[in-house]
């Protein structure tokens, strides 16, 4: 589930910033990125320079993301949760695009009501001895309160714009944005209390260990502040601990037929 989520995220995210989505098979997506991506993405910063003082239009590069374990030998590269390219994009995200608001785009040869969709793409980070990322994508309907768990996959398959189309109209939702958020939120506490949690039986049995082996090492007539740094650097790495984190999201405003 997880290495479906990171396709569809990723395919949403190139998508929204209008690049050409080259090919996307079994977990291997091409695109062909724009001159912004590629600045952003591509570490070409002389060649870009070069190109503005020379007047030139520049050639942005295509770019192969590889999602599946099992297409890791094909030519491109291999992005999972936690590599440098993913965060790469979750801080470009964070830092220029993180909330929206869309609208379906509908021929409607009459009045035709959009519902909204408060959507965010939500990080989840396991830390302590090891560790992991999950990464999720949740809409939820703020008028009837239906869930999706995997929202990306529905928005990929829709026309979105900045602008309602004619003939559409919006419904003012019924759940307010602070309420839905901690609906969410409520949604992935309820995931983790449900899964088995060895990692941070192992973790604390890492902080137990280390933290003798420190104490064996300090004598008594050693620096008490020098024990304390280490131990709370100790702490910092292994005490076993779950984040939330909001890569992005927005409200999306879909036909009835889509909730």
């Amino acid at each position: 589930m997880v290495i479906h989520d990171l396709n569809a995220f990723l395919h949403a995210f190139f998508k929204a910033h209008h690049c050409q989505i080259l090919s996307n098979d079994n977990g291997v997506l091409s695109i062909q990125l724009t001159e912004e991506l590629d600045k952003v993405l591509m570490n070409r910063p002389f060649y870009w320079h070069y190109m503005k003082k020379m007047g030139y239009t520049g050639d942005p590069m295509k770019l192969t993301l590889i999602t599946n374990p099992d297409k890791r030998q094909e030519k491109g590269e291999w992005i999972h949760f936690g590599s440098p390219r993913l965060q790469q994009i979750i801080r470009y995200l964070q830092d220029t695009k993180k909330y929206t608001k869309l609208f379906q785009q509908l021929s409607p040869n009459k009045n035709t009501p959009l519902y909204p969709w408060l959507v965010t793409n939500i990080k989840i980070s396991y830390q302590g001895k090891h560790k992991r990322d999950e990464l999720f994508s949740i809409g939820l309907n703020l008028i009837n309160g239906v869930m999706h768990a995997k929202m990306m996959d529905v928005l990929n398959t829709i026309s979105l714009e900045k602008t309602i189309a004619d003939y559409c109209y919006t419904l003012s939702p019924m759940i307010k944005m602070e309420s839905g958020f901690k609906r969410i939120e409520s949604v992935l506490d309820q995931y983790i209390e449900n899964q088995e949690h060895q990692w941070a039986v192992d973790s604390l049995q890492a902080l137990e260990e280390e933290t003798k082996l420190l104490h064996h090492f300090y004598t008594e007539d050693m620096e008490d502040e020098m024990m304390k740094r280490e131990l709370q650097e100790i702490q910092e790495r292994f005490q076993p601990k779950i984040l939330y984190q909001v890569i992005n999201g927005g409200l999306f405003y879909l036909a009835t037929e889509t909730s």
